[in-house]
């Protein structure tokens, strides 16, 4: 099965309620997540048909537009990066362990999609704002290769939009660091 998605960011949590209700009045889509997010931003992930979604955020970047930090639009979204958002983990290989950090959710989304269509590596996790100032967080886990290969093509677009925090690629952690991580 193949995934849409569309994330959208406002500075505006009474925004975020209002666009929440004119996309899901605007297309046949459905709402992953519309909530409140640090600092005081709105997190609103929508899933659906690639049309209906595109048709959804492109009603909520125009009626909204004063109100937008970054959206993004993932017409064939990989799964694990789906089972990510809904807090789902695979069984950690314990290998290299890399981390990119973004500015925003929909950076970080995107960044989670890049980096497992770019090499053969597990999302360990994704964290999207919540306690973190609305920063966007993925660790992915893999051979060291294929680890740094995920992290420097998740990294592109952040970097290039601009909302790329920093990455890392630890070779081979201390064995201590997988129970925190």
């Amino acid at each position: 099965m193949e995934y849409s998605i569309g994330i959208l960011e406002l500075r505006s949590i009474a925004k975020g309620i209002q666009a929440s209700d004119e996309a899901l009045k605007s297309a046949g889509i459905q709402l992953v997540t519309a909530q409140p997010i640090c600092p005081g931003k709105f997190e609103l992930v929508l899933s659906g048909q690639l049309a209906q979604v595109n048709a959804a955020m492109e009603k909520i970047r125009t009626d909204f537009s004063d109100y937008a930090v970054d959206s993004v639009l993932l017409g064939r979204i990989d799964p694990s990066v789906i089972k990510a958002l809904l807090g789902g983990q695979p069984e950690a290989r314990h290998g290299a362990l890399g981390t990119i950090e973004t500015f925003s959710v929909a950076s970080a989304i995107l960044a989670a999609d890049t980096a497992v269509k770019a090499a053969d590596v597990d999302i360990l996790e994704l964290r999207t704002a919540r306690g973190m100032g609305g920063k966007g967080v993925v660790m992915l886990t893999g051979e060291v290769a294929d680890v740094t290969a995920a992290v420097e093509a998740g990294s592109r677009y952040a970097a290039e939009q601009g909302l790329l925090v920093g990455s890392s690629v630890l070779g081979a952690p201390h064995s201590d660091l997988w129970n925190y991580v």
